[in-house]
């Protein structure tokens, strides 16, 4: 008897011991960083100027901008080893106004893995599976609503300002991309012609985006808006040719979405 008293208790501390060396087990954390975002806007290489008709484009056009916003969303991280990591955990349609400086940078919410990562995409507008009418509905985001019956949603960019013709008069311009629209007749102004609709958001991705996150380390990644290239490259666009309003002229939109893809530079990489 006394012999399998000592048996069950030399079980009881052996069992106990080894539940005690699992509990005590370390949990396993992942290594981590953040990010920062912080958005510039330059014309001809300087920091853009509002409220003046002070630049020239390509075309030659005399011209001013007095407003500019616009969306970008689904940010991906290129891992030297592969893997991508979307961002998208707290928000993933960032909105940007050049006039309210809060919108001029974005800290992520998202933990970012540490490593080496090779380069940055984004999105430029809204893809359509997200652009959902009314789903934005407190300022300032809720006035870049497109009309539904040109294709509902958000503006994916809206510029607006000022152009002179070529006699010399100042003509108010909304420089305006979004979902494009596809008519029976040349007639514009006629929604009831509308057969089909354009999705013109765009992926830019970022030539020397590469960077490392080290653990605990937060980085600000600039990224650089040249205004100018909306206006030259791969076309010249021209004002006096265009008009005034572009948002119902799906060939000037698609000119402005192939104008698009390298308007946007990386700036400073730097740890903060």
């Amino acid at each position: 008897m006394k012999k399998l008293i000592n048996i069950i208790l030399i079980l009881f501390i052996f069992l106990f011991a080894c539940k005690k060396e699992v509990n005590e087990e370390p949990p396993i954390t992942k290594e981590t960083g953040k990010i920062k975002f912080k958005f510039t806007h330059l014309l001809d290489g300087v920091p853009l100027q509002t409220d003046s008709i002070m630049y020239l484009n390509a075309a030659g056009n005399p011209y001013g901008i007095f407003d500019l916003m616009y969306f970008i969303s689904n940010f991906k991280l290129y891992k030297s080893d592969g893997t991508i990591k979307l961002i998208n955990e707290w928000k993933d349609i960032n909105y940007v106004d050049f006039e309210i400086p809060p919108t001029l940078t974005w800290d992520v919410y998202d933990e970012i893995p540490a490593g080496e990562y090779d380069s940055i995409s984004f999105v430029f507008g809204i893809p359509a599976e997200k652009n959902k009418s009314f789903m934005f509905v407190n300022y300032p985001e809720v006035n870049m609503m497109w009309p539904d019956v040109l294709g509902g949603g958000y503006h994916y960019m809206m510029i607006n300002g000022k152009w002179k013709d070529s006699s010399g008069i100042a003509n108010n311009f909304d420089f305006h991309l979004g979902i494009g629209q596809l008519y029976h007749s040349n007639a514009t102004d006629c929604i009831d012609s509308i057969y089909a609709f354009v999705q013109n958001y765009f992926t830019v991705s970022l030539p020397g985006s590469a960077f490392t996150l080290l653990k605990d380390e937060t980085k600000e990644i600039e990224i650089v808006m040249n205004i100018e290239s909306w206006f030259k490259t791969p076309h010249s666009f021209n004002f006096n040719y265009w008009g005034a309003n572009i948002m119902q002229l799906q060939p000037a939109m698609q000119v402005v979405k192939e104008n698009g893809y390298d308007v946007f530079t990386i700036g400073t990489i730097k740890k903060i």
